[in-house]
């Protein structure tokens, strides 16, 4: 049905004019929207909106899949017999004759597919490079993790953590002295590196560096507008407080989750 529902959208004369006007390009922006929207759902805990976001991510791939047909590419009984070829060739230990294999080994198969993967499609002429398979389009924080985790699996990283706090502090140098001199564009790159190495200190600890940032934006927020309520109550707005009031409010913000409740007044 709802390959038949998207057939009709895209039928030129009596389709939806918006869906016509689609190409690949055009909603490949809602494709990664869409995808967000399921993670949040899921971080809220709410399986009801988990349940219309997926849905709203498959319609996502039946319109991907629906141009392609009618560019002769591939269609959408296409897309799932190439996944479900792909989970049986890489899973030989489920499918296939690879048995007693623990999850580190199932891994380095894994890998090791993929690699042999990549080398048929180029015909074996192109050299893979270690950094292959992490998309351009990532989110830049889960890139620079995933990146520096490649690399380490042939020994390019600092062996111990010191290393990596040691470049942190060493990157944090950089952008003072690049703000000192007020050249933005050399600031933007020191920031940049400095973002970089933190991902990379997110990896060794075993942190998810935009899970992570996506945690301390919640808390950013929620002591934020507990900060804009305790003003609300007193009848005044942030822009008509001082940093000094607004960092004490947040103080009792911060408390206030730590104990529960407590000394959440102003």
């Amino acid at each position: 049905m709802l390959l038949a529902i998207m057939a009709s959208l895209r039928t030129p004369g009596s389709g939806c004019p918006w869906d016509l006007g689609q190409s690949f390009e055009s909603i490949a922006p809602y494709t990664i929207e869409e995808a967000y929207e399921v993670a949040d759902a899921i971080a809220r805990g709410h399986t009801d909106d988990l349940r219309e976001e997926l849905g709203d991510l498959l319609l996502q791939v039946v319109f991907h899949a629906r141009i392609a047909e009618e560019r002769g590419l591939f269609d959408f009984g296409g897309v799932v017999e190439a996944i479900t070829a792909k989970l049986i060739r890489r899973h030989p230990h489920v499918f296939g004759d690879a048995t007693d294999l623990s999850p580190e080994d199932v891994k380095a198969l894994w890998d090791e597919i993929k690699l042999s993967e990549k080398r048929a499609r180029s015909g074996g002429s192109a050299t893979p490079s270690v950094l292959d398979g992490v998309p351009v389009a990532m989110p830049s924080l889960t890139r620079s993790e995933k990146l520096t985790r490649k690399a380490a699996k042939v020994g390019f990283s600092w062996p111990h953590l010191d290393g990596v706090t040691a470049k942190v502090e060493e990157e944090l140098a950089e952008v003072r002295e690049a703000a000192s001199l007020g050249s933005s564009d050399h600031l933007a790159e020191e920031v940049g590196d400095l973002l970089f190495t933190v991902a990379n200190l997110a990896r060794h600890l075993n942190v998810d560096p935009e899970a992570a940032l996506a945690a301390a934006n919640r808390k950013f927020e929620r002591r934020f507008r507990a900060v804009e309520s305790a003003l609300a109550r007193a009848g005044r707005t942030p822009d008509q407080s001082n940093l000094a009031e607004m960092d004490r409010l947040w103080d009792q913000a911060k408390l206030a989750e730590r104990t529960g409740g407590a000394g959440a007044g102003p």
